[in-house]
């Protein structure tokens, strides 16, 4: 991204004062759920469980793509770590883009910077924790983790993003902006509960199933606050929609009412439905069948192209940036989310047609020469062949049912790891990409 009061239900029960016998016992046991502060939803006698789908989370089946395609898995090992290698612990100055800092009480403290703006942003910092639980690097996700609460948290419930994380801070700690960005959010969700399930809660910060769920919980049920800031007065609310059950592009007031295609992920919210708190998940559940319903309707119907911006009915989102209505950075991901969906759930057939569709744009425009921003009918905006967006359109083939998804495999796999300036958003794709396409990043489920 680019730029505490928790509210619940009061349910009143004085109807069964006025009730007698058997009536009242019907009552209590229709209504039970509700007077513990459970949503009927989640009481499995009213609603059934959510449909596991035939993707890799019922089958425990993760493709390797590479080894598909001919490569030793050995190699594929290799050219992962040493990615990972490169960009966390490589030379400074042109490679590696994770520093430590320290320690305090908690423990390490290390940073995931966008090298070229000098910043780290919680789209990074969540990116790098993810990147950690999927290769079992447990010390560099803790120190990440570390840094992120110390300095990017705001923990004063008065203040208008309580409970959530400033988006873009300097190295040194202070805030570029005290506001947050909902895809850092969601990551640091997602990479915490995977973290509890591989490694274990620990105490403090690294519990991380309840660090998990609390943040989970402020994403739908943070009531609005309004107030100072350092950059001037903010309004922050939640950061889902709840009549669209989408995400927001920023909860602040001023931006709230559009979202981000590339911050639909499906995936993750139907993992949510099943161990996030109980209360909320058919929310999550719902959640997750509206960004499939979202993805058909928000991309161009012959590229496939989606806009960095969108309302919630799906149309794009013109704002005074040339790239909000039109394909550009974030919307590079938008095709590895839905692939990704496919790949773990299949339960949504035109998920294939959209990456059939987008690779066959892409490959109209030449494998090795596409740029990486275009109006969503197919006009190029840029000159620049981004590797992040090569990573991105690979991983649309986990999806894709032509021969041509071999191609766009192949392209990834032949491009050298990130490096020098532009190296922080393009290695944080093509890393966590390399690890969509070799099954290596997985759900690690609550045993």
């Amino acid at each position: 991204m680019n730029d505490t009061v928790f509210t619940r239900p009061n349910h009143n029960s004085r109807l069964a004062l006025i009730l007698t016998g058997a009536c009242i016992a019907m009552i209590l046991t229709v209504f039970a759920p509700w007077s513990l502060g459970q949503s009927p939803a989640s009481d499995p006698t009213i609603k059934a469980k959510p449909r596991n789908g035939t993707g890799a989370y019922a089958t425990g089946h993760y493709r390797n793509l590479f080894v598909e395609q001919g490569h030793p898995a050995k190699e594929v090992s290799a050219k992962i770590d040493a990615a990972y290698q490169q960009l966390f612990h490589g030379d400074p100055q042109t490679q590696a883009i994770y520093f430590e800092t320290g320690k305090n009480a908690n423990g390490p403290l290390a940073y995931i910077t966008d090298w070229a703006n000098h910043d780290a942003r919680t789209e990074g910092m969540s990116y790098g924790m993810m990147i950690s639980v999927q290769l079992n690097h447990k010390r560099e996700f803790d120190a990440i983790w570390n840094w992120a609460m110390t300095y990017m948290y705001i923990s004063d419930p008065h203040h208008p993003s309580y409970g959530y994380f400033s988006w873009s801070c300097k190295t040194d700690g202070t805030p570029n902006e005290e506001t947050p960005a909902p895809d850092g959010e969601e990551y640091f969700v997602m990479a915490l509960y995977f973290a509890s399930a591989r490694w274990g809660n620990g105490t403090g910060i690294y519990d991380y199933k309840a660090q998990a769920d609390t943040l989970l919980t402020a994403m739908r049920h943070r009531a609005l606050i309004s107030g100072p800031t350092r950059f001037g007065p903010r309004s922050v609310a939640n950061e889902v929609d709840e009549a669209s059950k989408m995400i927001r592009f920023v909860p602040g007031v001023d931006r709230a009412g559009f979202t981000d295609p590339s911050y639909h992920l499906p995936a993750f919210y139907e993992l949510w439905a099943r161990w996030g708190p109980v209360a909320d998940r058919e929310f999550w559940a719902q959640a997750a069948e509206a960004s499939r319903e979202f993805f058909p309707k928000t991309t161009d119907p012959a590229t496939g192209l989606a806009p960095n911006y969108a309302n919630f009915d799906a149309t794009p989102k013109v704002t005074r940036s040339p790239e909000s209505s039109t394909f550009s950075y974030d919307a590079w991901r938008t095709a590895s989310n839905w692939s990704v969906d496919w790949s773990w759930w299949r339960k949504a057939p035109q998920e294939q047609v959209l990456s059939d569709r987008i690779q066959a744009f892409f490959a109209s425009q030449g494998l090795d020469k596409y740029v990486d921003q275009y109006t969503l009918d197919g006009k190029p905006r840029s000159t620049r062949h981004s590797t992040g967006l090569v990573a991105t359109n690979a991983v649309a083939s986990l999806a894709a049912t032509k021969p041509l998804a071999n191609e766009f495999v192949e392209a990834l796999w032949k491009t050298p790891v990130p490096s020098g300036e532009q190296r922080y958003y393009d290695g944080m794709l093509y890393t966590m990409s390399m690890l969509h396409l070799s099954g290596e990043f997985r759900i690690w489920a609550p045993k």
